[in-house]
């Protein structure tokens, strides 16, 4: 069995045509931004298609948010109203799943992530995101831990309550069925 990372033609059409209906239906999203010139960069990147096609696959509804000017790119966050429903149940990272000696999660977010080819929000970026509509209000997700939490044994998520942004400490070896987490992917 050949694991590629390639879409077939149809798959990148439906692909496609998913994105570009989930782009009209939420313009408050990427103000300024012309899918016309989306779907160009899509479809000259198949590589960063598999990876859109890996969001949608595990729920994860993404959408373009930004347009970076500077590295000319435009960048998709994982837009489900809940954090994706195939990516949860999973601890922080690679290190914390081997921590755990019993009742290990089957995976990590880190490495999730690293397989997707896409990268954990970070929390200006979840509150980004958190201006756009209301998410994680049932659920949390993992977000990009700085280096010094992580070094102490922790990780951070977030989530919104209570018309906030929060945002969390837990081991990072800790997971549960409510807490996945959110990615993005520069295209």
């Amino acid at each position: 069995m050949i694991n590629s990372k390639t879409l077939s033609p149809e798959q990148q059409v439906e692909l496609i045509e998913t994105l570009k209906v989930r782009f009209e239906k939420n313009p408050n999203r990427h103000k300024d931004i012309e899918w016309e010139n989306v779907q160009a960069r899509l479809e000259a990147n198949s590589d960063k298609l598999w990876s859109l096609y890996e969001m949608e696959r595990t729920e994860g509804e993404p959408d373009v948010i930004e347009y970076d000017q500077e590295s000319d790119e435009y960048i998709f966050y994982d837009c489900s109203k809940e954090s994706p429903k195939g990516r949860r149940s999973i601890c922080y990272d690679r290190e914390a799943l081997e921590s755990r000696k019993k009742h290990q999660p089957d995976n990590s977010a880190i490495d999730v992530a690293t397989e997707m080819g896409i990268e954990l929000l970070n929390e200006q970026q979840y509150r980004l995101l958190q201006e756009l509509g209301n998410f994680d209000m049932k659920t949390s997700s993992w977000i990009k831990t700085p280096s010094d939490i992580r070094e102490a044994g922790g990780a951070i998520f977030c989530d919104y309550r209570y018309g906030h942004v929060f945002v969390y400490h837990n081991g990072a070896s800790s997971y549960y069925g409510s807490r996945g987490f959110r990615g993005l992917v520069r295209v």
